[in-house]
């Protein structure tokens, strides 16, 4: 099977999984039927084109005419759901949009607002209660490596700071920066006497 269809199977099913397991997505997906988007990604330099039915249908050859089109990065897509951004995106170089902008807002918010809900994926192998203890227990790690990690960056940055004194302190860097102010105010006030000595000569 070739890659690109393969991709494309793949985006579709993981986008219509999510949708049917979230009522409000459904809703969402129903006021989008009918529409045609196509998007080009620049990080891939692909176009995928987004047929919205019953479901969403994701092809990667399209030969009619979208009914919006849209060429950004992934990580613009979410910005996409304030009308505000998009002019601002435009003007950055980082949207190109023809068409419908409200559908291009729609196709946002529902393509951001489809993330896996992973406890009810789990429940239904595990039962409910196995499910959010496993959940729960995952988040207590993640939050707990987190906060190992940003002690050790702290003490890490006293050693530098402290003990071996690589890097400067926060209070040595506003002195210097204070230092710094000064000299230039010094410097400003003994260019002023230069001039106004040259002025009167």
């Amino acid at each position: 099977m070739p890659f690109e269809p393969l991709v494309t199977a793949a985006i579709e099913t993981s986008l219509n999984t999510l949708v049917n397991d979230e009522p409000e997505l459904v809703r969402r997906l129903a006021r989008l039927k009918g529409q045609v988007i196509q998007v080009h990604l620049k990080e891939l330099n692909k176009t995928l084109t987004f047929i919205f039915s019953q479901q969403i249908d994701v092809l990667g050859n399209y030969e009619g005419q979208p009914d919006c089109y849209l060429s950004l990065n992934l990580s613009v897509l979410p910005e996409l759901r304030e009308q505000a951004n998009i002019t601002k995106l435009i003007k950055q170089d980082k949207l190109v949009l023809e068409g419908d902008i409200q559908l291009a807002q729609k196709f946002a918010q529902l393509m951001t607002d489809c993330k896996p809900n992973v406890e009810e994926w789990l429940s239904r192998a595990t039962g409910d209660v196995v499910a959010h203890t496993l959940v729960q227990g995952a988040k207590d790690v993640g939050a707990f490596v987190q906060k190992r990690v940003a002690k050790h960056q702290d003490h890490l940055a006293q050693v530098l700071t402290e003990e071996w004194r690589v890097a400067p302190g926060p209070l040595e860097v506003a002195y210097f920066c204070d230092q710094v102010d000064e000299v230039k105010s010094q410097a400003a006030r003994i260019e002023e006497r230069l001039n106004r000595l040259v002025d009167n000569a």
